[in-house]
């Protein structure tokens, strides 16, 4: 299992750390399985959950069977629906989940803290022009001469 710090919720002028943790064998954690967990949490329901961070249904469900596939305890319960609905809730593991994860890019954060400083403070008033881009039309060049 990897760590790889990117960015967490410090913003400066844009710039942030985020944790995400490689699993091995391509599986990984990151801040967003982390928010649709935390949606599921909230709305109790993996369709509401992949709506309100702008996934479809069946994007929040494959990334909800990848997590109850990386460990040995399911992250996510689901209830089929029926006349009374169906519904998903986080198991204890997934609660659990989250906590660690939150409380991992804490720390990275907090350890970053400085280095994101001094990076903020080397961005600033030191960015180029933005360079003038150019488009290439396609244009038929015409038909070929004989020669």
């Amino acid at each position: 299992m990897t760590a790889r710090i990117g960015v967490a919720k410090q913003p400066m002028n844009g710039m942030r750390l985020t944790v995400r943790i490689d699993l091995g064998s391509g599986a990984a954690i990151g801040p967003g399985k982390i928010r649709l967990l935390e949606a599921i949490g909230k709305t109790g329901s993996i369709s509401q959950a992949g709506r309100s961070l702008g996934m479809s249904y069946r994007r929040a469900w494959l990334l909800i069977d990848d997590l109850n596939r990386c460990f040995r305890a399911p992250v996510v319960a689901t209830r089929p629906g029926g006349a009374k609905g169906g519904g998903a809730a986080l198991t204890p593991f997934g609660r659990k989940l989250i906590e660690k994860y939150r409380a991992i890019e804490a720390q990275a954060a907090s350890s970053a803290k400085r280095q994101m400083r001094d990076l903020n403070v080397a961005q600033q008033g030191q960015a180029r022009p933005a360079r003038k881009r150019t488009r290439t039309l396609n244009r038929p060049i015409g038909p070929r001469e004989k020669a």
